[in-house]
């Protein structure tokens, strides 16, 4: 084959524009739903009777569509327009009477305009869903910063705290124990706590042993009876074993001795001591608030000033008897939720909460009013110790937050 330049083969083939128009005189004209409406028909910029795709088959019900298209173009044609000479046809504006305009909204709509409509509202639903989905809220997976520290002990996370709900049970104790006593009461108990909570911040004591301290004490006081001078020697011991379990450093006896004015004994200290783990059966391993705490206030994503002022307000909770009622996860949910609403103003309770806690917004809500009453008490009356510890530059300043009222106003 010899050379030949590019294009040449397709030269002869040209014909003129006129000539290709002329081919589609007398087409068949594709059927289209015509809206006569004045501005639509001015601005109209396609063509309303485009010819037939080559690829579309020619059924019985599209030939009389197209024979019906056919005569109301035929009709349409017939009158005079200009947009031949380059001008835009407006209809005339004439007023509408009303009985006349009633009557052609009772017509009925085209099909293919049902549908147009029936279209636009799916797609309008379809889009709201979307956007419902956008900013519904997503639980957050409060372990994915920790996977390389092996003490957060990641991969064991969730079964640790699916057997501390578990347990909890156990270490929970009949919210009516004291009526077997009959030498000492719940006030009692409340200025035992109070007082122990004190000498738990004088000696600098960890988080966890002021939790697990009042745990041992009521416990114990379900299964023994205690005459009123040995009370506080119960709170002694129960401390002394908190420290042993949970401290590096502890307390020897001859200290506890002392700050109890020496009104007992080392002897006296000791023998508690056994009788206590005795009738505790040596169960210390039970999961206390504090536990809990630290995994909501993670899934809260708290700061300093939201975590020591959910640890004051469950401190408040440790010293009142009636929340014995609650599991130890429950008061702790509680608290942090009450703390928010507190530094927030309003409430405030995310997915990624409820679903560590397993309490949702409503559950919580009766507790925390509890613990706003507490709040609002918390600097009068002789129990002022927990206020005390929080209304210092260690803990920020904490117990100077002002109570969340509007959850007490909410329930009136």
């Amino acid at each position: 084959m010899g050379y030949r330049e590019f294009g040449v083969e397709t030269r002869n083939n040209r014909r003129a524009l006129s000539a290709i128009n002329q081919n589609f005189i007398g087409a068949n004209q594709y059927p289209c739903v015509v809206n006569k409406r004045g501005l639509s028909d001015a601005n109209e910029i396609c063509n309303k009777n485009p010819p037939i795709p080559a690829h579309r088959p020619i059924t019985r019900k599209f030939a009389a569509q197209i024979a019906s298209s056919r005569q109301h173009y035929q009709e349409e044609t017939k009158k005079p327009k200009l947009a031949a000479e380059g001008f835009h046809v407006w209809e005339d504006v004439h007023i509408i009477d009303v009985d006349e305009y009633e009557a052609e909204k009772d017509q009925p709509v085209p099909m293919s305009l049902e549908q147009t409509e029936t279209i636009l509202h799916d797609n309008k639903t379809q889009m709201e869903i979307e956007m419902e989905d956008i900013f519904e809220e997503t639980a957050i997976d409060i372990d994915s910063g920790d996977l390389k520290n092996p003490l957060a002990a990641v991969d064991y996370v969730q079964d640790l705290y699916a057997y501390y709900s578990k347990m909890e049970v156990c270490s929970c104790v009949s919210p009516d124990y004291m009526a077997q006593q009959s030498d000492v009461n719940e006030r009692m108990r409340s200025i035992l706590i109070d007082w122990l909570i004190e000498v738990h911040h004088k000696f600098d004591l960890r988080e966890e042993t002021l939790f697990l301290t009042v745990n041992l004490i009521d416990r114990f006081l379900e299964k023994q009876s205690v005459v009123r001078k040995k009370l506080q020697l119960v709170g002694l011991v129960a401390t002394l074993l908190a420290c042993k379990y949970e401290e590096v450093t502890l307390p020897v006896v001859d200290d506890l001795v002392f700050i109890s004015d020496k009104a007992y004994s080392r002897k006296e200290v000791l023998e508690m001591e056994k009788l206590m783990l005795n009738t505790l059966q040596f169960n210390m391993s039970v999961p206390t608030p504090y536990v809990f705490m630290r995994r909501f206030l993670k899934a809260a994503q708290s700061d300093r000033k939201l975590e020591l002022l959910s640890f004051f307000l469950i401190e408040l909770c440790l010293v009142e008897y009636e929340m014995l009622k609650f599991p130890p996860s429950f008061i702790a949910a509680a608290a942090i939720f009450t703390a928010q609403c507190t530094l927030y103003g309003v409430k405030q309770w995310s997915t990624t909460c409820e679903l560590h806690t397993k309490y949702s917004e409503d559950q919580l809500l009766e507790c925390s009013r509890l613990i706003v009453g507490f709040h609002q008490r918390a600097a009068t009356g002789k129990l002022t110790g927990v206020h005390r510890k929080y209304n210092t530059s260690k803990s920020g300043y904490a117990a100077k937050c002002a109570p969340a009222h509007f959850l007490l106003e909410q329930c009136q």
